[in-house]
C-alpha cells in the first residue's frame, strides 16, 4: 500500500519523556483523555488519530505503513494501543524497536492463526465497510456499541459524540487496511522483543485473556499480564481506575529502567 501523503494528527500536552495513545476501531485519540492527563505532570502525551479516524480520517495506510507514520510523528515513546491500536503499536514494536521504550497492549492480538479464519474475517471486514459507505456513521454506531464486545461500557465511557467526529469513508478504509484479518500473524517474532511490556484484558472478556496471555509468554521475561477484574474488552474504560494504576506503575519502571518487571 501507497504511503498517505498527508501526516497523523496528534494532540500533545506535557513535557518529559513521551507516552503515546492508540485508540480502538470507531473512536479517536480523545477517548483516551482521562489516562493522558493522569500522565501529563510528568510526560509528554500524545494522542494520536489513527488513519480513517479523526483528524487522521483522509490517511489510508496499512498496519506497516501507519507504523512508519506513527513513529515519524511521535518518535521514541511508550506506546499504548487498546484492540485496533493494539494493532498498530504491536506494529510500530516489531518495525521500529529502538523507538519503543515500552509497550502496553490493551485487547490485542499478535493475529488470526488459521489462515480460512483470517480470510473470512477479512471479507466480513470489507462487507461491513460496505454497510457503513452505505448506511452511514450514526446508523453504524447505534449497531455497533449494542455488539457484547461492548456491554460494559457505560454510555459515558462509550463517548458516541466523539465517535460521531469519524466519517463513513475513513472507517470503511480503515477496516480494509487495518482490519483484524489484515494483520499477518507474529506470534513467533514476538521473541525478539526485548523492551519493557504490559499485556491487559478485561476478566469478563475470555478471547483476549487468552490471547493476552499468549502475547506476554511470547514475548518472554520483559514482559507480564495482568488481568484487569470486572471488566470486558474496553477495561481501561470500564474499569479507569484499576487500569489507570497498573499504567503509571509500568510507566514509572520504564523511567527508572527497569527491564525485568514481575511478572
Amino acid at each position: 500500500m501507497s504511503r498517505a501523503s498527508s501526516p497523523l494528527a496528534v494532540d500533545w500536552s506535557g513535557s518529559g519523556s513521551a507516552v503515546v495513545f492508540l485508540h480502538g476501531f470507531t473512536q479517536t485519540g480523545r477517548s483516551w483523555r482521562r489516562h493522558a492527563e493522569s500522565l501529563a505532570e510528568r510526560h509528554r502525551v500524545g494522542l494520536v488519530d489513527l488513519p480513517g479516524h479523526g483528524g487522521s480520517g483522509d490517511v489510508v495506510a496499512d498496519l506497516d505503513t501507519a507504523a512508519d507514520l506513527i513513529v515519524e510523528a511521535c518518535g521514541p515513546a511508550v506506546y499504548v494501543g487498546y484492540s485496533l491500536g493494539g494493532r498498530h503499536a504491536l506494529h510500530v514494536a516489531l518495525r521500529h524497536r529502538s523507538s519503543v521504550r515500552g509497550l502496553v497492549l490493551v485487547g490485542a492480538t499478535a493475529g488470526i492463526d488459521d489462515p480460512a479464519e483470517r480470510a473470512a474475517r477479512v471479507a466480513s471486514d470489507r462487507a461491513l465497510a460496505d454497510s457503513i459507505e452505505a448506511d452511514g456513521v450514526e446508523t453504524f454506531l447505534e449497531s455497533w456499541i449494542r455488539l457484547p464486545l461492548f456491554a460494559g461500557l457505560s454510555s459515558e465511557a462509550a463517548d458516541l459524540d466523539d465517535r460521531r467526529r469519524n466519517t463513513a469513508s475513513g472507517l470503511a478504509a480503515s477496516l480494509r487496511a487495518a482490519g483484524t484479518g489484515t494483520q499477518t500473524p507474529s506470534w513467533d517474532r514476538l521473541g525478539a522483543l526485548t523492551m519493557p511490556a504490559l499485556v491487559t484484558a478485561g476478566a469478563l472478556d475470555t478471547k483476549f485473556v487468552t490471547a493476552g496471555r499468549r502475547l506476554a509468554d511470547a514475548i518472554g521475561p520483559s514482559a507480564r499480564f495482568d488481568e484487569i477484574a470486572e471488566s470486558g474488552h474496553s477495561a481501561h474504560l470500564e474499569q479507569p481506575e484499576a487500569f489507570g494504576r497498573l499504567l503509571a506503575e509500568f510507566v514509572a519502571a520504564v523511567d527508572g529502567d527497569d527491564r525485568t518487571l514481575s511478572r
